[in-house]
């Protein structure tokens, strides 16, 4: 599993960013003039009360949602300038989404799920199913490949998330609530993976979160309230 050079460049710029919404004649102001810098293999968790704007930014990153001013660079590629067609694509091959509820098609088998992401590439059968294998050894649930979600303990079906989000070798891994839906010895099992898939790996991991103690388990901690992001 390969991960972007580290040239001295920060692997994602966030700059001035600003989102607001009109509603009728008032403008609601999510946030204005964040500033972040991310590098390659760094593990960061950001926390914020409801409503802060925690899942508007995760979605800005991840190219699903567009800002109101400011620019978003990864990678060496402005995201911000694209339009829907190239964030599509973009999205395709650069980022890797774990859901807080899995998001897993029940009708599909853990193997299927993994390899829905790769359908949409230039990857042979054989390739793709290679890949798939690789996700699964990665998450520790080989013996787990032909078992359906409902067959699966909620901390299986979030590995088999995770899997998902990995098996395309993204640039970042985006991380919405990813523990929030599980026990705690479930929630450590997904931790350990995802720190060592920053550590051993080299893969670059932003979560949300509003559990401090999956919060600790990152190199560093952002808070967003009121709008305003502090470290």
């Amino acid at each position: 599993m390969s991960s972007p050079t580290d040239n001295g460049h920060p692997l994602v710029e966030i700059s001035d960013l600003t989102k607001s919404y009109t509603r009728g004649t008032e403008v609601i102001r999510v946030f204005e003039d964040i500033n972040l810098e991310i590098r390659t293999g760094d593990f960061l968790a950001l926390m914020g009360p409801s409503g802060s704007g925690k899942t508007t930014l995760l979605n800005i990153l991840a190219g699903l949602d567009t800002p109101t001013a400011g620019r978003v660079v990864v990678d060496g590629q402005e995201i911000t300038r694209m339009n829907a067609k190239q964030l599509a694509a973009w999205r395709s091959t650069h980022i890797g989404f774990i859901f807080q509820f899995y998001n897993l098609l029940p009708v599909l088998t853990a193997a299927q799920n993994i390899e829905l992401p790769l359908l949409l590439t230039s990857l042979t059968k054989k390739q793709r199913r290679d890949h798939v294998r690789t996700a699964l050894e990665l998450v520790g649930l080989t013996d787990r490949s032909e078992h359906f979600p409902q067959q699966l303990s909620g901390g299986q079906q979030q590995r088999v998330g995770i899997a998902r989000a990995v098996v395309s070798d993204p640039t970042i891994i985006l991380g919405d609530e990813p523990t929030g839906d599980l026990d705690a010895a479930s929630g450590n099992e997904v931790l350990d993976l995802l720190e060592s898939l920053s550590r051993e790996h080299g893969k670059t991991v932003l979560m949300v979160t509003h559990d401090a103690h999956a919060a600790e388990r990152a190199h560093a901690v952002m808070h967003i309230d009121k709008g305003v992001l502090s470290r």
